[in-house]
């Protein structure tokens, strides 16, 4: 024999409601609001008696109608929960956030539950929606993902320069050579070195040394387009690769980027020294088998500025 039905249960209930930590919000079928727990007055700054009547809609204009509706009436119809989590919409009402994590979110990130309520006839005559506050969760879940982003960036690049390092920049090398090959669009390669950096290694010391690299490498950042792929080769020789960029176009970078390094101040005690460049330049061709012919060709160009008297760009021929 059931129980008989207390109704200071139902009081206990309402209690219970009132207190949690969730946004608790029972609406008829026409969104109109009856409940409205103490979570929802305080985050919404409106208590139970300003919404009782108003719909959902009317209090927070924010819900994109189309899809929260659908998604109402789809869990009616099959009589079962229905959610929505914050990595597919961020929230579901806009309510500022106090979690103690100043600066890191405005806004309550949400996860929210869709639930049917069904009266003593079976009839799903109500809809409850629960409002949990992930934020916490949501934002350490961002910042793991962001340091991961700048942990797999830090791999890619030279700890020196911040330019690509030789084995990601090959790689990006390496998917050029496979754009053109089926593309058939230009692009070429500059490589360069600075100029006698050993004597200057040794005459002013390598702390000076390095910092004559991080500022070509500055330089070389300032003159590159994003869409370039700017690296540190070894020691002091560096690459640009130029997509979309034919031969005369890749020359005239080179004579930028070769004239401001040349006009570089560095002091030094009271001296201030200058470094120039030389750079090889060359253009990819169906001719070439590999990536690497591409490599060779701009260092064999650059060997012929350094014949020549360095601080000079040389173009490759073509064979």
């Amino acid at each position: 024999m059931p129980a008989q039905f207390d109704i200071t249960e139902l009081h206990w209930l309402l209690d219970v409601v009132q207190s949690i930590d969730v946004g608790v919000v029972v609406m008829d079928r026409d969104y109109q609001i009856d409940v409205w727990n103490s979570f929802m007055e305080n985050h919404s700054g409106l208590g139970a008696d300003e919404v009782a009547g108003r719909t959902l809609f009317d209090v927070f204009p924010e819900i994109e109608r189309n899809w929260f509706s659908r998604k109402v009436e789809t869990a009616v119809m099959l009589g079962t929960r229905a959610f929505t989590i914050w990595e597919q919409r961020p929230n579901l009402v806009h309510f500022k956030s106090y979690q103690p994590i100043t600066g890191l979110a405005d806004e309550m990130y949400q996860n929210v539950t869709i639930l049917p309520l069904r009266s003593t006839s079976g009839v799903s005559d109500h809809v409850c929606l629960i409002i949990y506050d992930v934020t916490s969760v949501a934002v350490n879940k961002r910042q793991l993902e962001s340091a991961n982003n700048q942990l797999q960036e830090l791999a890619l690049r030279d700890g020196l320069t911040g330019l690509l390092n030789r084995r990601y920049w090959e790689q990006c090398l390496e998917q050029e050579f496979s754009r053109h090959q089926r593309y058939e669009h230009p692009a070429s390669l500059l490589m360069f070195d600075i100029d006698h950096f050993k004597n200057f290694n040794d005459t002013y010391g390598h702390q000076l040394g390095d910092e004559v690299i991080r500022e070509v490498a500055r330089l070389t950042r300032l003159f590159a387009r994003e869409t370039d792929f700017a690296g540190r080769y070894g020691g002091e020789e560096f690459a640009v690769l130029l997509p979309d960029t034919p031969e005369d176009g890749a020359y005239q970078f080179a004579e930028r980027l070769r004239k401001a390094i040349a006009a570089l101040k560095i002091p030094h005690e009271n001296m201030i020294l200058h470094v120039t460049i030389s750079l090889g330049v060359a253009e990819l061709n169906d001719a070439m088998l590999n990536h690497t012919q591409l490599i060779e060709a701009a260092d064999k160009a650059l060997y012929q500025s350094k014949e020549n008297g360095r601080n000079r760009t040389s173009v490759a021929e073509n064979d």
